[in-house]
């Protein structure tokens, strides 16, 4: 609430004589604390007879019958102004008064600023505040005191700022024309484009609530310094984001939690591993360590795992999630030794790569990689077809493989394949036929690629087998949903997608089968996995797709034997129910959310 809007409610519950007599009264009251506090009031002599006052100056003994002190000010001041400078006053006292008119003029200058600020349409126009009454805004055109101003202040700090989102915007923020809004823009663009502050910095959260902050306490906000930024305002938020992680630590015990690890090695070739615990609340950075003077057997690497996991709490921790080299998988096993209740699981988005990865080093996938990787550099170093290609209705630009990650070979065959008209297009018209690129000797080649059917139905059959696995690589390397329930359906769907694009021909559909097999054997075949996918509803009620294969309840059994230390019984009788969508599992509600809500 802005002080206008308090002057209101005063307005409405006192009589305007009592609202004058109140104002006298606190003028008279800063004037007096002026008269104690203001350095001129040491070498003058104040009489006052009836209404008339009279200041003596104690150094040339002139008397002034009328200004007040701030007259008597400039007199021992020598400022010109509307008294004779004093010859007698000594150069200490000179001086000190002139910094106290010069103080005094720079308050009032401050004052008139705020209130400009404050009211930018006249002193009499009336403003909608923020509890939906009008401000009567007094007739003075004179600024608030220092009193006035600091109340503004303090009463805007228990109030939402209008910039907040759906908040009704104020008066002088709608009626604010372009070139203003415009004015402010340039200046926030500034500050980004003078400190290289990346663009994509506005995206983020705290940035509008920077802005609120900023425009809730109005003009007259002094920013934090270098010093402030660095240590006080550092601790603070280092408090702050502890309060968080905290919270996230109340819930390990309710919901239980997932340790992960993540190795790697810094510019000083140090070889750090870090430790993060997930949760449904999030995930919290618990500690990073410097692995470089030990050796990363089976046996230290354990010892590291028991030492977090005691720092969590056994009885918190349930999954364990490491790299897929052997030496972590002992070092899982030997914990699940330990702690039985503890599952260990590679990455499922390294593993996933590794199977990309396998697909990729295939005969006939290196060659299709390679003749769409002849069409992209061809189209992108010549400008010319470039921006033929560009001119097509839907153009989107070729995706290229990256150096790093398997996947996105098979992304870029999937967009070659998609430009396969516009392409053709290009081959084949007038205008790249009449033109020199068509008697480049790279074009040859070029033109017999992309006239090539084979070549284009190959390229859609290795994308049509790709696909179910860059999918689940998109679920389980993404942050927007727990990806362990879907990790065994992804798998079990890709081998059964794969055997449909070749009619179930066991020789067509075997080698990519057995790559996947391979992995799946080897890592990602783990009994957390299957009871996941039991307890995932998307998929244990689709039965026409569900898996039949023993080891889905057997791994689902496992795991409830582990987890639940009381009544088992029980727990098998509500699993019973969960199976049959008996009681509350079979009502309407249960059922139409199952596709919609994701699993915990």
């Amino acid at each position: 609430m802005s002080t206008s809007g308090s002057v209101a409610h005063s307005s409405q519950s006192a009589p305007p004589t009592q609202s004058v007599q109140s104002v006298s009264q606190e003028t008279s009251l800063l004037q007096s604390t002026r008269r104690k506090t203001d350095p001129a009031w040491d070498y003058c002599t104040f009489t006052q007879v009836g209404e008339k006052k009279t200041y003596t100056c104690m150094f040339c003994q002139k008397v002034f019958k009328g200004g007040g002190i701030h007259r008597f000010k400039e007199h021992l001041a020598g400022e010109v102004g509307d008294a004779k400078p004093c010859l007698n006053v000594d150069a200490d006292t000179r001086f000190r008064t002139g910094e106290s008119l010069r103080e005094t003029s720079t308050k009032k200058k401050r004052a008139a600023e705020i209130f400009d600020d404050e009211h930018p349409f006249g002193p009499n126009v009336v403003e909608v505040t923020d509890d939906d009454q009008p401000a009567v805004v007094p007739s003075s055109s004179r600024p608030p005191t220092k009193r006035a101003a600091t109340s503004q202040t303090m009463s805007k700090g228990f109030f939402a700022p209008r910039t907040t989102s759906g908040a009704q915007p104020k008066i002088k923020s709608v009626l604010a024309g372009k070139k203003q809004v415009h004015e402010v823009d340039i200046v926030v663009a500034t500050f980004f484009y003078e400190n290289c502050i990346p663009i994509n910095a506005t995206n983020s959260r705290s940035y509008q609530r920077m802005i609120d902050a900023i425009g809730s306490l109005g003009s007259g906000y002094k920013e934090p310094n270098y010093h402030a930024m660095r240590t006080g305002l550092l601790c603070d938020m280092k408090k702050n984001v502890q309060l968080l992680v905290d919270s996230c630590r109340s819930h390990w015990v309710e919901t239980g939690c997932t340790i992960m690890t993540d190795g790697w090695q810094d510019q000083k070739n140090r070889q750090l591993i870090n430790f993060l615990v997930y949760c449904p609340i999030g995930i919290s950075f618990i500690r990073s360590v410097d692995a470089s003077d030990i050796v990363k057997d089976a046996t230290n690497l354990c010892n590291l795992f028991v030492e977090l996991v005691e720092f969590v709490g056994p009885k918190n921790v349930v999954h364990l999630v490491t790299d897929n080299a052997a030496n972590y998988k002992a070092a899982g096993r030997m914990l699940h030794d330990k702690y039985p209740h503890i599952y260990w699981s590679p990455c499922a988005a390294h593993c996933l790569n590794l199977v990309l990865g396998d697909i990729g080093k295939m005969e006939l996938v290196q060659s299709l990689a390679k003749r769409a990787s002849l069409i992209t550099k061809f189209v992108y170093n010549h400008g010319f077809l470039l921006a033929f290609l560009r001119k097509r209705e839907g153009w989107t630009k070729i995706i290229r493989p990256g150096p790093t990650r398997f996947a996105t070979t098979f992304i870029a065959l999937k967009s070659i394949h998609k430009h396969q008209h516009d392409l053709t297009a290009l081959v084949t018209s007038k205008t790249f036929v009449e033109s020199r690129y068509y008697r480049d000797p790279k074009a040859r080649d070029f033109v017999a690629v992309v006239l090539d059917s084979r070549f284009w139905n190959d390229v859609e059959i290795i994308v049509k087998i790709v696909a179910p696995l860059v999918c689940l690589l998109t679920i389980v390397d993404g942050d927007d949903r727990p990806s362990l329930g879907y990790v065994y359906d992804g798998m079990f769907r890709a081998k059964k997608a794969i055997k449909n694009i070749f009619m179930n021909k066991k020789s067509l559909y075997k080698p990519y089968t057995r790559i996947i097999k391979q992995r799946w054997d080897k890592h990602l075949r783990q009994q957390l996995h299957a009871a996941a996918y039991v307890l995932n509803p998307t998929f244990y009620y689709d039965k026409e797709n569900l898996s039949q294969k023993p080891e889905v309840m057997a791994g689902f059994l496992d795991v409830l034997t582990t987890q639940v230390d009381g009544n088992r019984t029980k727990f098998l009788n509500e699993a019973n129910l969960y199976r049959g969508k008996v009681g509350e599992f079979g009502k309407q509600l249960a059922l139409d959310s199952i596709n919609h809500m994701r699993p915990g």
